[in-house]
């Protein structure tokens, strides 16, 4: 009976929240110049920060704010924000505009993502320095494209089931902390990488996508600093960096975020926040 009770109480409060809204929910996302995001505000007048999750390709922001992530973000403190990838002449409208060729993108989304991460952070009291910007496949190689190209855009990054697409980057801007989840059965996007539409446009390696950033991090060695097997998940650190660290978690399924994906990425992020000065 309490644990019902308990259920009811959390669901009546989730609702409030998102009534309490502007804009922002599933049916009315908010504007900005650049585009819209959707948003949902935890219950403090001071967020520890934000989370900002980029949908996969063909999907939309609105249908992530009701996940695991999205729930747990707003239990910790955290703003949680969902923007929309839309290039409505593109091939595939409802996408990000990551670094690969033939897509006929019409916007930055880098651009894009920073004018949404500046607007919560001015409309909502958010600490601009305290962002962590994660996405799904598609979405998780716009994370990869930001966290490379404009490194100062969040304090850290977690894509999941995405990477570079090639032509890939000889370096990157600048050191970051980035934590990578793939899966090892996955067959939409391949560990390895593979090409679509006739060799047109090719997803890149993974592999060759973190040598890239263990590059620019200054990490002093291929090998990662510490492994270990935590239940079915194969985790690798390269901590001893000059500058940003990497953690990667492989998992033995396929295209989507093994079971535990949103708790390891928030405790990351947590664990990066303290090590911040106060």
């Amino acid at each position: 009976m309490k644990t019902a009770i308990l259920a009811s109480v959390l669901v009546a409060g989730w609702a409030s929240l998102v009534a309490a809204q502007t804009c922002g929910d599933a049916k009315t996302p908010c504007q900005i110049d650049s585009g819209t995001y959707h948003i949902v505000l935890p219950e403090t007048d001071v967020p520890r920060g934000a989370v900002v999750f980029l949908h996969g390709g063909g999907g939309r922001g609105a249908g992530l704010l009701k996940t695991n992530l999205a729930r747990q973000a707003i239990e910790r403190g955290f703003v949680f924000v969902a923007p929309n990838g839309e290039h409505p002449t593109a091939r595939f409208p409802n996408n990000w505009a990551v670094r690969a060729k033939n897509f006929g993108h019409e916007k930055d989304d880098i651009a894009f993502l920073n004018d949404v991460m500046d607007h919560v952070a001015t409309q909502h009291n958010v600490d601009r320095g305290r962002f962590l910007l994660s996405g799904f496949s598609r979405g998780g190689s716009m994370v990869w494209d930001v966290a490379c190209f404009a490194p100062n855009s969040a304090r850290a990054y977690a894509p999941a089931a995405g990477a570079f697409w090639d032509d890939l980057p000889d370096t990157c801007e600048a050191p970051v902390d980035l934590f990578h989840t793939h899966g090892w059965n996955d067959r939409t996007v391949p560990l390895e990488g593979r090409p679509l539409f006739n060799d047109t446009v090719v997803q890149g390696d993974v592999w060759e996508s973190l040598a890239i950033l263990r590059r620019t991090n200054g990490c002093k060695s291929r090998q990662p600093s510490r492994s270990e097997i935590v239940d079915d998940q194969w985790w690798r650190h390269w901590e001893t960096c000059d500058a940003g660290r990497i953690d990667v978690m492989l998992h033995p399924g396929g295209h989507g975020s093994p079971r535990g994906w949103a708790t390891a990425a928030l405790d990351w992020f947590d664990a990066r926040l303290a090590q911040d000065p106060s």
